[in-house]
């Protein structure tokens, strides 16, 4: 009877159970935030089954849903100025944390520089990845490939806003198999004296719509800043990560949706502050409204 169960036990079937990874992003490197490979976290089925009933739960959401629940690090790059110290190369980083690592991510769009890793420049990136916890080390590198590969790294700064961190990582050498020791790859810590510690940002879910009035959009540089009480206040950030997103966003009759890290103002928000740079050909704009939910730990 014993082995009758235990047979029972082996082959009854496992019930199916499927997971939601939903992206609703780009992977390139002139779109949203440069990155070609993308780091996926699984959804509630109800968020799912919100889309395909169109229940008001549209694509670009879940892809924000993602988002929300991601560490965004923001990355500077100093190279060395030294002769010769800039590359050609791929640039590649691993962050290394107390609980996960991101993987290798290439560093291909540059935020500052067309023209990336060049002698003397601070280059700036923007990674996600799902929490990894406090960082610990990273691993940055090249893959030694193009005309003037060599490259004298003078340090790497790591801010992540969710954290309220900044750290530095200080490096100082060659990553040239004809300089130093010939690695192309170092394992670098942060220098604890340079660590900056700061109340931690909040993810805020921002909704922009544009009216419907014949040129009510605009391809202007939107920004944003947020008040709460006690007179404290945001810094000011702009809602589109580059020209070809202005381009894309705030079209005439068109919904924007935005999560943007920002400094906590706390449960009440006042009032904000919204408007553009000017610029270009189409830059005025006619805003019809703004809605702005503060995302809580769990999402809500």
């Amino acid at each position: 009877r014993l082995l009758t169960s235990r047979r029972a036990l082996r082959e009854e079937p496992v019930a199916p159970f499927s997971y939601y990874f939903p992206c609703q992003r780009w992977l390139a490197v002139e779109e949203d935030d440069g990155q070609i490979v993308r780091e996926l976290v699984p959804v509630d089925e109800a968020f799912v089954k919100k889309d395909s009933e169109n229940d008001g739960q549209s694509p670009a959401t879940l892809g924000l849903e993602q988002k929300a629940k991601s560490t965004t690090y923001t990355v500077k790059v100093k190279t060395g100025d030294k002769k010769n110290a800039g590359t050609d190369a791929n640039v590649f980083i691993t962050l290394y944390g107390s609980k996960d690592d991101t993987g290798i991510v290439s560093l291909k769009a540059s935020k500052i520089n067309k023209n990336k890793f060049e002698r003397g420049k601070v280059d700036e990136f923007t990674v996600e990845s799902v929490d990894i916890g406090d960082l610990k080390k990273i691993k940055i590198g090249h893959d030694n490939k193009g005309n003037s590969t060599g490259w004298f790294l003078e340090w790497v700064e790591i801010d992540a806003p969710s954290l309220g961190q900044c750290l530095k990582f200080p490096c100082g050498r060659w990553l040239d198999k004809s300089e130093d020791d010939g690695a192309t790859e170092r394992i670098i810590f942060p220098a604890e004296l340079q660590t900056i510690e700061y109340i931690p940002f909040v993810p805020y879910e921002i909704t922009v719509y544009t009216s419907d009035i014949f040129g009510a959009g605009t391809d202007a540089d939107v920004f944003i800043v947020l008040y709460g009480s006690d007179g404290i206040c945001t810094r000011q950030k702009s809602l589109c990560l580059n020209k070809r997103e202005q381009r894309m966003y705030f079209e005439r009759n068109s919904v924007n949706q935005f999560i943007v890290e920002l400094e906590d103002v706390g449960d009440i928000i006042e009032k904000i502050r919204i408007g553009h740079k000017g610029g270009g050909l189409n830059s005025g704009w006619h805003l019809d409204r703004v809605t702005i939910r503060r995302l809580l730990p769990n999402g809500k």
